[in-house]
């Protein structure tokens, strides 16, 4: 049982004011709409319905928190028995066209205020079509990151299994390549949600993110 498995919804905010408190680290999702965000977060917690995970492209417009927790060793009689060590974060989907335009602004600035403004922001899980990944709303994220290095980077190629094999290799290895030329902080990996692959390599690389020194998984399970 891993330390993404505890993540339980904690709030959600529709303006950069309904923020909560800043602090623990962070590990935000963006992506197009349909990219596979909600469903990825679903799958990494192994929790159907965490992240709502609509057909509908754009539906998604609030910025919901997910809180990580792990047990406490002892708690007082009738005190906290786990405690929150971090966040993922679902960022509304971006790039829709047809969503209404003042729809369209005001997630833009949702999420450019708090992509910009955060401090515990620690990473971010750029969720990308494998049949049209690096799409210019990819590239403004990437490129808008450029001098953020303290803040890491996954090129997550979602819905790998929708194509060829020989595909996944050539789009994975340019992935790569160019995570290299950008610095150390930044990676990339193939990933299906709906197969249910690269589960475990997305889980160690986040868990480094917000664990560096490896305390917080086993300390995450369950009574």
């Amino acid at each position: 049982m891993s330390l993404f498995d505890s993540a339980r919804f904690r709030t959600s905010a529709a303006t950069i004011a309904q923020l909560p408190g800043a602090g623990l680290p962070e590990i935000a999702f963006a992506g197009r709409s349909n990219a596979g965000k909600s469903t990825t977060i679903n799958v990494l917690t192994r929790q159907g319905r965490l992240a709502f995970a609509s057909k509908t492209p754009g539906r998604t417009q609030l910025i919901n928190f997910f809180a990580l927790s792990r047990r406490l060793p002892q708690a007082a009689p009738g005190g906290a028995r786990r405690e929150d060590v971090g966040f993922l974060v679902d960022l509304p989907g971006y790039g829709y066209a047809r969503a209404a335009q003042e729809t369209r602004a005001g997630w833009s600035g949702l999420i450019g205020g708090y992509l910009a403004q955060r401090p515990s922001l620690t990473g971010i899980v750029i969720v990308m079509d494998a049949r049209r990944p690096f799409m210019p709303a990819d590239e403004w994220l990437i490129d808008f990151f450029e001098s953020r290095a303290h803040v890491r980077q996954l090129w997550l190629i979602n819905k790998s299994d929708q194509i060829k094999r020989a595909e996944r290799a050539q789009v994975l290895a340019q992935a790569l390549e160019r995570a290299r030329a950008v610095g150390p902080h930044v990676s990339a990996q193939l990933f299906s949600g709906l197969k249910k692959e690269g589960v475990e390599q997305l889980q160690t690389t986040l868990l480094s993110w917000i664990d560096p020194e490896g305390r917080l998984d086993c300390a995450a399970k369950a009574p």
